[in-house]
């Protein structure tokens, strides 16, 4: 299979060229590449280190994904105070750097009273911060179907909750992103939660691993029935060994991340194409500085 992700980079960059030549699916004006990684991939960098590093290896986004191993960015050193959040916002911009998205822990699938409404009030407690540090996005999860809670139900409770947290940050300039992930990887649930829970501040994270690496849905397909909610995109491969999934290096793997990111370039997607190195839940994977450093490599010459 990596003789095969790496013929479908091949075959990609060549379609690429082509439609370069030809004027055909491209906008006219000059391309400009939106890389970003999330800060799961490095869970022990304190806030300089991580702008440091995307500076220095040519990123020009981070999505904040906790900070050293804090989920709750609300009670990170960089955001606990508006003293810190104002010095945060400072050093972002004089390395000419954006905040992409702040990943919450909100999950959306709860019946429980007391366990909702604390995972709305996360959700609520980062669009707050987002707006505060001009962070256009903020990611909750859709993530379970209980084996005790008819699908259904569940469903409507994800869609009522992003509904809601849209409605929340609906005089900001924020927009609620619901990641695929977990449970809700198919594209005809998510396009139907997302049919549910439709609102000018409510949108998708196209994590395409998550997708196909349990549907095994072509991403051309996913694109096409989802296209109208993307607006930001979680970019990871992934390959079996011994029946386990374990995480590659971009384009060493199988995932066909490759097709999605051509499809996105050729429908003029201008957002970031974040990199999620999941190192805080698998310890074992290679250290971010490789792993980052990789990533843009890989993407620069790709997009050339």
């Amino acid at each position: 299979m990596l003789h095969s992700s790496r013929r479908r980079f091949l075959q990609n960059a060549s379609v690429l060229m082509a439609a370069g030549y030809s004027g055909y699916g491209f906008d006219t004006k000059p391309e400009k590449l939106k890389l970003s990684f999330s800060t799961l991939g490095c869970p022990d960098w304190d806030f300089a280190t991580i702008v440091k590093f995307a500076v220095e290896h040519g990123y020009t986004g981070i999505e904040l994904r906790g900070i050293q191993r804090e989920l709750d960015l609300t009670k990170t050193a960089p955001f606990i105070s508006a003293e810190s959040r104002a010095a945060s916002i400072a050093l972002m911009n004089k390395n000419g750097l954006q905040f992409v998205g702040l990943g919450s822990s909100a999950t959306l699938h709860f019946s429980d009273a007391s366990t909702r409404k604390k995972n709305m009030d996360e959700g609520r407690r980062f669009i707050d911060l987002a707006q505060q540090i001009k962070c256009p996005f903020v990611r909750v999860f859709p993530n379970n179907f209980p084996k005790d809670q008819n699908k259904q139900t569940t469903m409507q409770l994800i869609s009522e909750g992003l509904l809601e947290l849209a409605d929340y940050a609906k005089h900001t300039n924020i927009t609620v992103l619901m990641e695929t992930h977990g449970d809700v990887v198919k594209s005809e649930d998510i396009l139907s939660i997302m049919q549910a829970a439709e609102h000018p501040n409510a949108g998708l994270i196209w994590d395409v691993a998550n997708m196909w690496n349990i549907t095994k849905e072509p991403p051309v397909e996913v694109y096409e029935k989802l296209k109208k909610y993307i607006r930001h995109t979680h970019v990871k491969d992934s390959k079996m060994v011994d029946g386990k999934l374990q995480y590659t290096f971009v384009g060493k793997g199988e995932v066909p991340i490759f097709d999605a990111i051509n499809r996105l370039r050729t429908n003029s997607y201008r957002g970031y194409y974040s990199f999620e190195w999941e190192k805080l839940w698998h310890p074992e994977i290679e250290a971010p500085e490789l792993a980052f450093t990789d990533y843009a490599k890989v993407m620069k010459e790709y997009f050339k």
